[in-house]
């Protein structure tokens, strides 16, 4: 299924989504990890966070119930270049894609997540959106524009 990730200055990446499905909103930021990537959706410093690993292939170990940091995924969505469909690990207990579903967390794959962290690296970090019911890049920005502006007056 294709997915669109819209930060809120119109940047827009197209790619594949896995996980959930739906529209996730967040700061989009990224990690430059090659390893952890479970310990970082479930670290609560990145609660309401959109995560970018930059690390090119992610999920080739899988998940467990082991290396959670707390009892729950905080992130709001997951951007990754390249995801392993078929996690290699004595310790693993379910795949990146079915854990993201029980966890209800949009991800976007298949995306140039080295231009994305060029762009906030650049501009710093900023709202987005993961979608995988619209598809007109305007709309999204015009919500993800909406959302930023209510989280910042909090």
């Amino acid at each position: 299924m294709q997915a669109i990730l819209v930060l809120e200055d119109g940047t827009t990446f197209w790619g594949n989504s896995f996980g959930a499905t739906g529209e996730t909103f967040g700061e989009v930021v990224f990690n430059t990890c090659m390893t952890g990537y479970q310990e970082i959706l479930t670290d609560p410093s990145y609660n309401g966070q959109i995560v970018t690993m930059t690390y090119p292939l992610i999920g080739n170990y899988g998940f467990n119930e082991m290396d959670n940091e707390s009892y729950k995924p905080h992130a709001q969505g997951f951007i990754v270049k390249e995801l392993c469909d078929a996690p290699s690990n004595w310790r693993c207990s379910i795949n990146p894609e079915d854990y993201l579903k029980k966890y209800n967390i949009i991800g976007i794959k298949d995306i140039d997540t080295r231009s994305l962290t060029q762009h906030i690296r650049n501009f710093g970090s900023m709202y987005g959106v993961i979608s995988t019911d619209c598809e007109d890049p305007e709309v999204l920005r015009e919500k993800v524009k909406e959302k930023a502006l209510i989280k910042r007056e909090l």
